[in-house]
C-alpha cells in the first residue's frame, strides 16, 4: 500500500510506478488538457494517464513541460486505440503519440481494448517496442481473464499492468485474484463510476466519520485494496482534494463494507464488445 502522493509501486520487471497519478479521459485537448496536468504535477502528482483515443496527448505534453518538474520524475501513460492495431499500425500510433506528447519515450504504453484477431500481433509490436527502451514498461486495458489468458500463452513479455473500470460497483474480484496471482497490477480507470458513486449511503456515511469526501473514501478504498488509481478532474481544488487521502486509514470492516457495495454494473463498455 502507498503512503504518499509520490510513493510508486514497482512492477513485474522492476519499474517503479506511482500508485496515484491523474486521468484526462474526456479531457478537451490545448489549454484545458495543458492546465490540468500542470496543475496535478505542481501539486505534487507524478503520473499521468492518456492515450491517443483521448486527442489531448499534445495538450498533456505541453502541460508536462510547463510543469518545470524533471521528465524523469513523471511517469506517462499512453494507449494504443482499436483502429491503430496491428503490429506496424501499433509501431506507428506509437511514434505519433510520441510525437504529440513531445517526448523521448514513454513510462508505460497499454493496449486500450483487446480487440480480436489483433491484440496478440498487437502486443508483439509493444514487445519490440520495450525491447529498444522506448517504453519502461508495457500493459493491458480492459482486458478480461480470458484475454489475459490468450495473451499470456505465447508472449515473451507479461503485462506489467492491466487497466480495467474498477469501483466500489465493479469490483471484479475473480479478475483482480487472476492478476495478482500472475504480478500484473490492477489500476483502475473511472474510481469514482463518473460521479454515480458519490452518493451512495453506506460510503457517504464513512466519509462523514472521517470528515473527507465520498470520492476521497473511495479512493483511500483503492489504495487499501492495492490498486493504481487514476481520477480525472480538470478542477485544482478537485485535484487537489482527490490526492488527500494519505492522512487517514479505512478499518477492515469498511473497507470489506465498500467491497461489498459490488454489484457488477459498468460505466463504460465491456471488453468483449469492444472490437472497434
Amino acid at each position: 500500500m502507498i503512503n504518499n502522493l509520490q510513493d510508486t509501486v514497482t512492477l513485474n520487471n522492476g519499474v517503479k510506478m506511482p500508485g496515484f497519478g491523474l486521468g484526462v479521459y474526456k479531457v478537451d485537448d490545448g489549454e484545458v488538457a495543458t492546465k490540468a496536468v500542470k496543475t496535478a504535477l505542481t501539486h505534487g502528482y507524478r503520473s499521468i494517464d492518456t492515450a491517443s483515443f483521448y486527442d489531448n496527448e499534445t495538450g498533456v505534453g505541453e502541460g508536462i513541460r510547463q510543469s518545470g518538474i524533471p521528465r524523469e520524475e513523471i511517469f506517462v501513460t499512453s494507449k494504443v486505440w482499436n483502429d491503430e492495431q496491428g503490429y506496424d499500425n501499433t509501431l506507428k500510433a506509437f511514434e505519433s503519440s510520441l510525437e504529440k506528447l513531445g517526448l523521448d519515450y514513454l513510462d508505460l504504453y497499454l493496449i486500450h481494448w483487446p480487440v480480436s484477431g489483433k491484440f496478440k500481433d498487437t502486443w508483439k509490436a509493444l514487445e519490440k517496442l520495450y525491447a529498444e527502451g522506448k517504453v519502461r514498461a508495457i500493459g493491458v486495458s480492459n482486458f478480461h481473464v480470458q484475454h489475459l489468458e490468450s495473451l499470456l500463452a505465447d508472449c515473451d513479455v507479461k503485462p506489467a499492468i492491466n487497466q480495467v473500470e474498477h469501483h466500489p460497483h465493479l469490483t471484479q474480484p475473480e479478475l483482480k485474484s487472476f492478476c495478482e496471482d500472475r504480478s500484473i497490477e490492477l489500476e483502475a480507470w473511472s474510481p469514482l463510476k463518473r460521479g454515480g458513486l458519490l452518493d451512495e449511503p453506506t460510503i457517504v456515511k464513512i466519509a462523514e466519520k472521517y470528515k473527507k469526501s465520498a470520492a476521497q473514501v473511495i479512493l483511500r478504498w483503492d489504495i487499501q485494496t492495492n490498486v493504481i488509481t487514476i481520477p480525472k478532474s480538470v478542477k485544482e481544488h478537485r485535484i487537489i482534494e482527490n490526492a488527500n487521502i494519505f492522512d487517514f486509514e479505512l478499518k477492515d470492516e469498511e473497507v470489506e463494507k465498500i467491497s461489498g457495495l459490488n454489484i457488477n454494473d459498468r460505466s463504460g463498455g465491456n471488453p468483449d464488445n469492444m472490437d472497434t
